[in-house]
């Protein structure tokens, strides 16, 4: 017995020593890897089981922690399933991830916080920074193109400027149409100080259960940005950088020499002239303006980063550098950014931080006006004469001066605009009592934007030359603030989940503008024209009334998000809005939301079943406003002008006089937005196979904005601002994904998406009396869009072409008694037997029914190859160069070869006498499909084998190739179909700066 109990006593101090040993702390080291693609994984969270003790993985997917040896390990992140491992003294450990079979676990970004995809209710596109920032593209929301449905990207040639961005259709006429941008919890209007390279995430938020949070901004949408920010580890250095060159694609080709001289033979015999060209084959091919005056630009782009922390702080520090030409001679845009952030923790339950970022850019502007001249030029103008001086429109039998030498143009154009801009914002975050959450931030954007333009005394062609020298400068300051608090409550109880948030908002938004202009500064000459600049040490300017627009919010806003077993889901929000534009009783505004969901696969019935790895069922309905409108619209203004001023009397004394400038209406209301969306998504094959879809009605309310009424009322600007419409955009919108890893080496993924919308005005003030609107560019001044009830905003309206005049006779037989051959025939439409402008209908949309992309990606082994494609269709563009003319233009090849010159030479192109008053007014002639397919970017990299750069001390080398819109398929006659513009103009194309292809070289460094 007593032996029994001596080796009882034995056996219990070994297990008592093996407790003890085990539960002494060891140092564990170990790395983290995709479970299918053996990559390594960065910034996974690997944790102690129960404590707050953790760590996240480096670059390498390594990890170091000190844990109780009896401990277990939870290592997790988003797309992978976790995993707990027990340490049972182990000092070793090395985890494969599995990706996550189910998507609804991922977490996503929405209004002031995250949420489960399986927990969202409304209509959210999320797309990963990484994605956009490897296109290369200057501004990040061009690498947004085609990567969500519903989400409408327009370019734009200039460098430096941002392109035009709508979220499902048009839905204002006279305010802002930009979604909101919140980077960081700050709101924005643009987001051209980004670098794309510093963004982590974007969350586009379309319905409005997802938006009416964000209230008074939120009619046209929300884009969510999250900028990139340390994680704990040792430093991490990344260079990105690229080289490349633009290229014009889809060159308009112009008549040359001989042709041009012929045309305006024709030209001028049709108006009853004598030719001016006495020998037009004796000119040639002669100047091709495009070829002197267009280049392939060079482009460049550097960012540097750094990034780290330990368990109390992180960082993120980075700088970039952008340099790109324009693709016309002396067009520069060059961008400095910085990026700062960072992160602390001094205990578990406080967290604290800020964001940074400064922008400085300037920019070399190229004349607006280049564009058309270069389209008109005459190709029998030398660019200059054998003397050097330069070649004269007047000199050449170029008509009546009304050409232009555009080589001058480019040579006299001296216009600088730079921007500094400052953005930040402050965080401090506090949990309590377990279950809340308070976090207060205060946020700005502080910008300053010149631009200075300098004309100096010269003489180069008639119609080209200053008598004195002259200097205009324009200057904006913008001072915006905003200061955001939120108190969260998330708790789960059995088989509830609630979250609940309450918050208040304060803004303060401030733009002052001015501008001085002086003429007679003396400047030095430093080489050319284009770098001389002016001595302003002694000048007075002349400065024109400034403008000041300030702006203020104040908001409160509560949501709660309520979930019972994963299954059946409630999301309600309510927001009010206060804002300085309005005043009385619509100064606040209302803002309130709801949505619900259904899990279908975490019900029972469904726990059998193969085909569906998950299936939700969701809608929403919301009402959103929008703050983008005039300033006081129902103060009436009188003006004072010194034109106002008479002499009356006897003697003659001076009175001055006054004018009501506009009219305004007794009283304004807040345009809103209301919506509904209803949405199924899903996914097949584990999840290898994804769908969604939706259907959406969004109708604004009371949009506001100016319709004309009778100058007889004795204003100067004959216009009424106040809510006139209601305007309705309704669709579909379809995203469909396949990923698979076939293999450990081989691993690509398919993605396509689809968004159908129709735009439609409901009703106006005006009754059935169409808005008229697009005269900016257009021959004569004609209006060529309008707005009226039970037709899209802005669609082209004019005459609709049945044909070209052959003969006399046909005039003379027709109802067009003042046409002559070669001009179109005009339909009479209402068959009252009188062609006038009641006969005029409309032509086509600018705005596209379709909006398409499909993004696909390929890894083997060590290459990697991403294909994107974007398109639009049910769209049109009207080409007004065509008729915009002022004299001897030039025209197009196609126009030359094609035109009426002669009984049955044509029933389709009219003649050269294009520009005829008749002929120039808007018709079905200038409007063309603005529908295109175009690879939007292809991108081939290949990454350096770890193994040789282990002896650099380099952690990672990607080199790649990349070409952005190298392939462009449309049938419009001009650079490029895709054209923006405002809201009354859009899709005129009155030369604007056309689009080019992309192709670099780049590199990506990790130290």
């Amino acid at each position: 017995m007593k032996r029994i109990f001596t080796i009882s006593g034995l056996m219990l101090l070994l297990l008592l020593c093996y407790d003890a040993a085990f539960a002494q702390n060891v140092t564990i080291k170990g790395k983290i890897t995709d479970g299918k693609t053996g990559e390594a994984l960065i910034g996974v969270s690997v944790s102690v089981k129960g404590t707050t003790i953790g760590t996240q993985t480096d670059v390498n997917g390594a990890f170091t922690l000190k844990t109780p040896g009896n401990a277990t390990l939870s290592v997790a992140y988003i797309g992978y399933a976790t995993q707990e491992v027990a340490v049972n003294g182990q000092t070793t450990i090395n985890v494969a991830l599995q990706p996550q079979t189910n998507e609804l676990q991922q977490v996503v970004v929405i209004g002031y916080g995250t949420q489960r995809k399986l927990d969202v209710t409304g209509s959210i596109a999320t797309v990963k920074g990484a994605d956009v920032a490897k296109q290369a593209s200057p501004n990040a929301l061009s690498g947004l193109q085609g990567k969500v449905s519903g989400v409408q990207i327009t370019n734009s040639g200039t460098p430096g400027k941002s392109p035009d961005i709508t979220i499902r259709g048009l839905g204002t006429i006279y305010g802002n149409t930009k979604p909101l941008f919140v980077v960081d919890g700050v709101w924005y209007d643009d987001i051209s100080f980004l670098n794309p390279q510093d963004i982590e995430s974007f969350s586009i938020l379309k319905d409005a259960s997802s938006t009416a949070i964000y209230g008074i901004r939120a009619a046209n949408g929300v884009v969510l940005i999250g900028t990139k920010r340390g994680t704990k580890g040792k430093p991490v250095i990344n260079y990105n950088g690229y080289v490349g060159l633009q290229a014009v694609t889809n060159q308009v080709k112009m008549a040359n020499a001989s042709e041009y001289a012929t045309a305006v033979n024709e030209l001028s015999a049709l108006n009853g002239g004598s030719p001016i060209f006495t020998n037009p084959a004796s000119y040639g091919t002669g100047t091709d303006w495009y070829k002197q005056i267009l280049r392939k630009a060079f482009t460049t782009n550097h960012e540097a980063s750094i990034s780290g922390g330990t368990d109390k702080y992180t960082y993120n520090y980075s700088f970039g550098y952008l340099n790109q030409d324009g693709i016309a001679k002396t067009n520069n845009y060059q961008r400095y950014t910085v990026h700062l952030s960072n992160d602390f923790k001094p205990t578990k339950n406080v967290k604290f931080g800020y964001t940074a970022s400064a922008l400085s850019d300037v920019s070399r502007d190229v004349n607006s006006a280049i564009f058309h001249q270069l389209f008109g030029a005459a190709p029998t103008l030398p660019v200059r004469k054998a003397d050097g001086s330069y070649g004269d429109p007047n000199d050449y039998n170029t008509g009546d001066g009304n050409n232009y030498n555009p080589q001058a143009t480019i040579d006299f154009f001296n216009q600088r605009t730079k921007n500094k801009r400052f953005t930040y914002n402050a965080y401090g975050e506090v949990t309590f009592l377990k279950n809340f959450k308070f976090k207060s931030s205060f946020g700005g954007d502080i910008s300053q934007n010149e631009v200075r333009a300098f004309t100096p005394e010269y003489m180069a062609t008639l119609r080209q030359q200053s008598n004195k020298t002259n200097l205009d400068i324009n200057h904006t300051d913008v001072r915006n603030w905003i200061w955001e608090n939120t108190l969260t409550y998330d708790v789960k109880i059995k088989d509830h989940k609630i979250t609940a948030l309450v918050g208040y908002s304060a803004q303060n938004n401030r733009t002052r503008q001015i501008d001085g202009k002086a003429d007679y500064v003396p400047y030095v000459k430093n080489g050319s024209i284009r770098s001389s600049f002016p001595d302003t040490t002694n000048v007075n300017f002349f400065a024109t009334p400034g403008s000041q627009i300030h702006t203020r919010a104040l908001s409160q806003f509560a949501r709660v998000n309520y979930s019972f077993r994963d299954k059946y889901l409630l999301n309600a929000s309510i927001r009010r809005d206060g804002a300085s534009q309005f005043y009385g009783d619509h100064t606040y505004g209302y803002f309130p939301s709801v949505g619900a969901g259904w899990v279908i696969t975490n019900e029972e019935f469904m726990k059998d079943q193969k085909v569906f790895s998950n299936l939700k069922l969701r809608g929403s309905w919301g009402k959103v406003g929008n703050s983008g409108v005039p300033i006081n619209p129902t103060v009436q203004v009188i003006a004072t002008d010194p034109y106002l001023t008479g002499l009356f009397g006897n003697p003659l004394t001076t009175y001055p006089g006054a004018s009501i400038n506009s009219i305004v209406p007794p009283s304004i209301v807040w345009e809103r937005t209301v919506s509904s969306d209803f949405g199924i998504e899903g996914g097949l094959i584990d999840n290898k196979l994804t769908f969604e879809a939706d259907y959406y009605n969004r109708e604004t309310q009371d949009a506001i904005f100016a319709i004309p009424v009778a100058g007889s009322l004795g204003t100067n600007n004959s216009s009424l601002i106040g809510n006139q419409a209601s305007i309705r955009n309704r669709g579909w919108e379809f995203s469909l994904g396949w990923r698979d890893n076939p293999s450990k080496d081989f691993n690509y993924s398919v993605s396509a998406n689809l968004g159908i919308n129709n735009n439609k005005v409901l009703n106006v003030v005006t009754g059935q009396n169409p808005i008229y609107d697009g005269g900016e560019g257009i021959a004569n001044g004609a209006l060529a869009t309008r707005t009226v009830v039970g037709q899209p905003i802005g669609q082209f309206y004019g005459y609709k072409v049945t044909g070209i005049f052959q003969t006399t006779q046909e005039v003379a037989n027709s109802k067009q008694k003042g046409a002559a051959p070669g001009d179109f025939i005009y339909q009479d439409t209402n068959n009252d037997g009188i062609l006038d402008s009641r006969d005029r209908v409309a032509l086509g949309s600018p705005l596209p029914k379709y909006n398409y992309g499909i993004n696909t990606s390929f890894t083997y082994k060590n290459f990697d190859l991403a294909l994107d494609f974007q398109g639009v269709a049910g769209v049109s563009v009207y080409n007004a160069n065509i008729a915009y003319r002022f004299g001897n233009e030039n025209f197009t090849q196609d126009f030359y070869q094609n035109r009426w010159h002669g009984a049955g030479t044509s029933n389709t192109y009219p003649s050269v006498n294009v520009g005829k008053t008749a002929n120039a007014a808007p018709n079905s002639f200038y409007v063309e499909s603005g529908a295109y397919f175009r690879m939007r970017n292809a991108q081939l990299g290949y990454t350096i084998p770890g193994d040789f750069l282990k002896k650099l001390n380099i952690s990672k080398v990607r080199i790649y190739a990349n070409a952005q819109n190298a392939i462009n398929l449309f049938g419009y006659k001009g650079f490029s179909p895709e054209i923006g513009g405002d809201v009354g103009s859009r899709g005129i194309d009155a030369s604007v700066y056309p689009l080019f292809a992309t192709y670099n070289f780049g590199v990506n460094v990790t130290f």
